[in-house]
């Protein structure tokens, strides 16, 4: 069996997740999927920002969870969930590494498979 490697972040590919100020709101199929003001917000090297979102602010009844799955080195396995008119639209770090432990139980969302709306 072939081993995964895990990577620490650091000042080369750097890892921040601090908690934002902004209410986010998420839609799919005509339907509010997440509503929060408890978002998190990672910022991973030159990529664009993405809000976590708290599970508890979503309505998992909306998600089906599907058999796609990815890896991060930096972050562990995603698990991945379809939403109405959004398939695998929705991933989850269930149990991530150390580094990034701060968005188990979060919920992050591919901005050109649902909307996301951001208010400040």
């Amino acid at each position: 069996m072939v081993s995964k490697p895990i990577l620490v972040p650091n000042s080369e590919h750097p890892i921040t997740i601090t908690p934002s100020d902004a209410h986010v709101v998420v839609r799919a199929g005509g339907k509010v999927i997440a509503d929060t003001s408890r978002a998190l917000e990672l910022r991973e090297a030159n990529y664009p920002p993405v809000f976590y979102i708290p599970r508890e602010d979503a309505d998992m009844a909306l998600l089906t969870r599907t058999d796609h799955a990815s890896y991060c080195p930096y972050k562990g396995d995603a698990a991945y969930y379809s939403v109405p008119g959004g398939e695998n639209a929705v991933w989850s770090y269930e149990s991530p590494y150390d580094a990034v432990a701060p968005i188990r139980e979060h919920l992050a969302f591919y901005p050109d498979r649902v909307e996301i709306s951001v208010s400040r």
